[in-house]
């Protein structure tokens, strides 16, 4: 088997935490993913991963030579890609991951305009209010609302967005308006259930109240609407319900103990030596969220 065979097969093995797994992506047989390794931990003169019946774990030599493994290999697919053209015009199939609202608002539309600009490339999105493996769902750009672990992965700011607190006119005229948190505890409340979703609502200066909503719901839809429809109060990020603001169907109320807002990213795990379609569609999203008032507001 040669080298950059190896090599591959060992990036898969670091992904994937796993020799069968490996295995099943790449095509190949469990023991010769093992000799894979065993070849290569054999020519380093170094254990690359140890190995337990539950785990498979890099060593700190194998953490090294993952980061030198894929920068050759990206290199080679670079330099294959750059020879057969690939890197010119954007080919083949994108798949694009963002929260399920806010890929519904914001990402589709520039989705589609990305179609027009390039008839011969197809789409696949993933919209999900979970965050999504980026190597094992095989995606090649993400947009992630919060704050970003460390990781490898090229990631690029295109805003900020708050975390509103919101009812419609009518349910403030008959309930009157909470002037501090503490108030939120005499109004009725209608929270998401979603992955992201957390009962202990977080204000400026560190201040925090755990709220006892009496309607739950597992889509930030359905909390908009019981806000739309004067039922109650809902805490949701602003772009949600930008257009309601717009239209003055719903108000934000506390706005000056609002916690700091989170950031916006497009996210994608090729770096310089991603391919047109990636890049093609990276610079279109960034422009369009970094315009988008919402956002940068």
């Amino acid at each position: 088997m040669d080298r950059w065979q190896s090599m591959r097969i060992f990036v898969k093995v670091a992904e994937t935490a796993s020799f069968a797994e490996a295995a099943r992506q790449l095509n190949l047989s469990a023991p010769a993913v093992t000799r894979a390794i065993a070849a290569l931990e054999e020519t380093i003169g170094a254990r690359l991963f140890v190995r337990t019946t539950r785990s498979v774990k890099l060593t700190e030599g194998g953490c090294r030579y993952l980061e030198d493994c894929r920068r050759i290999l990206s290199d080679i697919v670079e330099a294959e890609a750059a020879a057969g053209g690939s890197y010119a015009t954007p080919t083949g199939t994108l798949s694009v991951t963002a929260p399920l609202l806010f890929g519904q608002m914001h990402v589709l539309p520039i989705l589609m305009d990305y179609l027009d600009a390039y008839p011969s490339m197809a789409v696949r999105t993933l919209f999900i209010d979970r965050s999504v493996n980026i190597i094992d769902e095989g995606i090649d750009v993400a947009v992630r609302i919060g704050h970003l672990p460390d990781s490898a992965f090229t990631a690029i700011r295109v805003g900020r967005v708050r975390r509103v607190i919101c009812a419609s006119p009518s349910y403030l005229a008959e309930h009157g308006e909470p002037e501090s948190p503490a108030d939120l505890n005499r109004h009725r409340i209608a929270a998401p259930t979603s992955a992201w979703a957390i009962n202990e609502w977080r204000f400026k200066g560190d201040q925090r109240l755990t709220v006892r909503p009496t309607l739950q719901c597992n889509t930030n839809e359905a909390v908009i609407s019981a806000a739309l429809a004067g039922w109650g109060l809902t805490r949701v990020l602003h772009y949600q319900v930008g257009p309601a603001l717009a239209a003055g169907t719903l108000r934000i109320m506390l706005a000056e103990h609002e916690e700091e807002p989170v950031p916006v990213h497009v996210l994608h795990p090729e770096g310089r030596h991603a391919p047109a379609k990636v890049r093609a569609f990276v610079d279109m999203a960034v422009d369009r969220l970094r315009a988008n008032p919402l956002l940068n507001g």
